[in-house]
């Protein structure tokens, strides 16, 4: 049984590949944010098919923590092989060595913050003038603020109020020196489109997203992937549990649901009937109540 409407996708698939294209014309230097999670892989998605039979005309830059799950670079690999696509990657690790980031201490340490640093570290040396994301204004109320085409000051941070009407999909690219865009194609779809837009499409996932057993921890209301990354406390124990991820992301913040949901027709049924949004199980979003804008504004995605 199908639970997607194909005129309904198809308008947000129309509008997505319009953004990206118009990015790819109105820029010099883009590139497109890949994290491995399933917002990235449908952008990748729509990328190829808003240029075939061409191959995708822009880099995939991803950037490492190093503590990512296994499963994400793998299936990173993999596709970019599928894809015949250039992949840049930069290592937050390389931040923490040249004295660039501080690592963090304590059990609920992440790298998750550093990445800011390695980020715009990356899009100097690359002289990137627009970094396609696969944000959605109904992840995060900072995020509902953006633009599809989000200005970026030469320090790379960004101002929510200072943004440029969109009236009639028309968008104002132009930049001064040092400056650039944060372009956002899938702003208007929601988590419940995106798992239609799989099924619609047939697109494989990480296994991640899916129902299978993993040893986690129970850390106040959240579950965390048991691995070399995270500091335990003393009373947590490594328990057996039937989980999925909702987001992918660092092992050491990206929170797992209990779910039996083993088939993208039961990850539709769960989402639709569920009352958390999914950065709900990011511990990083829950540090202050403007922890995502906090970070937006200092240069993060």
């Amino acid at each position: 049984m199908h639970y997607y409407h194909l005129s309904h996708l198809h308008q947000l698939e129309s509008e997505a590949i319009f953004v990206i294209r118009e990015a790819a014309a109105q820029f010099e230097h883009p590139v497109l944010l890949f994290s491995g999670g399933k917002d990235s892989i449908v952008m990748t998605h729509l990328a190829y098919k808003a240029f075939y039979p061409a191959r995708i005309p822009f880099p995939l830059l991803h950037i490492d923590t190093g503590h990512n799950f296994p499963e994400t670079i793998e299936y990173r690999d993999n596709l970019v092989n599928k894809l015949g696509v250039r992949l840049e990657v930069r290592f937050v690790q390389d931040s923490i060595d040249k004295g660039r980031a501080t690592e963090e201490k304590g059990p609920n340490a992440s790298r998750n913050l550093l990445q800011t640093v390695t980020l715009l570290d990356a899009l100097e040396e690359l002289k990137v003038d627009a970094a396609l994301g696969g944000a959605r204004r109904d992840e995060e109320k900072a995020r509902a603020k953006e633009r599809f085409f989000s200005h970026r000051d030469e320090f790379s941070q960004w101002d929510p109020k200072n943004q440029r009407p969109e009236l009639w999909y028309l968008f104002n690219a132009r930049r001064h020196a040092g400056e650039h865009f944060r372009i956002f194609p899938l702003s208007n779809w929601t988590e419940l489109d995106i798992w239609q837009y799989i099924a619609m499409e047939k697109i494989e996932l990480p296994n991640l997203y899916f129902s299978h057993e993993r040893d986690c921890i129970s850390r106040g209301n959240m579950i965390l992937a048991k691995s070399d990354y995270l500091y335990l406390r003393e009373d947590e124990k490594p328990q057996r549990m039937r989980v999925r991820f909702r987001t992918i992301g660092d092992m050491t913040c990206t929170g797992a649901v209990l779910s039996p949901a083993a088939s993208i027709d039961d990850i539709i049924i769960e989402v639709a009937a569920s009352r958390v949004t999914e950065r709900g199980t990011r511990a990083d979003d829950k540090r202050s109540e403007t922890a995502m804008e906090d970070r937006k504004k200092a240069g993060y995605f």
